[in-house]
């Protein structure tokens, strides 16, 4: 949790004193407006912040909805483009899209290398494995198989957290795609357990109907954030602008709790 607190106040620092540097090139906000599109990268597997509806294949979510109305706000369209989720920063930097917005983690190091948002969730990575094969905590899959999502912030906490870092050297990490399929190995005995998202877990369990799927562990806290190019904070800043007004007056309220039955919402919950 302190190195959360910690990246949540370098967040914090970067809206303030960012915005004070002499960014006389930044048109970022104006380019947006200008030609009428935000376009929005997600890996369109991470329900219920970003997915395909499996009726319509359209693109929904909570953080979907969010983007949306922020898009609505700015006067211009949302435009959501799936991407390769272990390639988001390439896409990023080479301008292929304007922003990443799927429950994408505050982290160090992306505070380094993109403006990023205000945080808005607060989310965990926790361990999920099948009832009654004995684990009762992260401790207990020392010398499993362990499944992850390539380029997720779970699969960064495993492989570069000093406090994992004997538990990481003593297990056999699996990459996956994307979680389902890394669950539905799960269910059929090719890992041991599965490092994920509790909002993606939980949704997905729910999905698959089935019970013998549980929580056992949470290994860190993990602030949702958007993230925007290095350069682009007059775009970054007016986004953050839109989140504080939509708190204020009801909107992300009513959108978390069509999503999540409750709001989960932390936009101003440190002031």
């Amino acid at each position: 949790m302190k190195k959360f607190l910690s990246l949540f106040l370098v967040a914090m620092m970067f809206v303030g004193v960012m915005a004070h540097h002499a960014f006389a090139e930044d048109t970022s906000l104006a380019d947006i407006q200008a030609k009428g599109t935000l376009i929005l990268g997600l890996d369109d597997t991470f329900p219920p912040m970003g997915f395909r509806d499996e009726d319509t294949n359209e693109i929904v979510g909570y953080d979907i909805d969010l983007a949306a109305e922020v898009a609505a706000r700015l006067g211009v369209e949302l435009v959501c483009q799936p991407i390769d989720w272990a390639a988001k920063e390439m896409e990023l930097a080479n301008k292929n899209i304007d922003c990443i917005w799927n429950g994408m983690s505050i982290t160090d190091e992306r505070l380094e290398s993109m403006a990023m948002s205000l945080p808005y969730m607060n989310n965990q990575i926790v361990m999920v494995v099948k009832d009654g094969n004995g684990y009762a905590s992260i401790a207990d899959l020392a010398g499993k198989d362990i499944g992850v999502q390539s380029g997720s912030f779970a699969e960064e906490v495993l492989e570069t957290y000093e406090d994992y870092a004997d538990f990481f050297a003593s297990v056999n990490v699996l990459p996956y795609d994307e979680y389902l399929t890394a669950l539905m190995d799960l269910q059929q005995g090719g890992v041991d357990g599965v490092l994920i998202d509790l909002v993606v877990a939980e949704y997905r369990i729910a999905g698959l109907n089935d019970d013998s799927l549980i929580v056992i562990d949470s290994l860190e806290d993990d602030l949702y954030g958007i993230g925007f190019r290095k350069a682009d904070v007059a775009l970054r800043d007016r986004v953050n602008e839109l989140l504080v007004e939509m708190e204020n007056d009801g909107t992300i309220a009513e959108i978390s709790t069509k999503w999540f039955g409750k709001n989960i919402s932390i936009i101003g919950a440190a002031e």
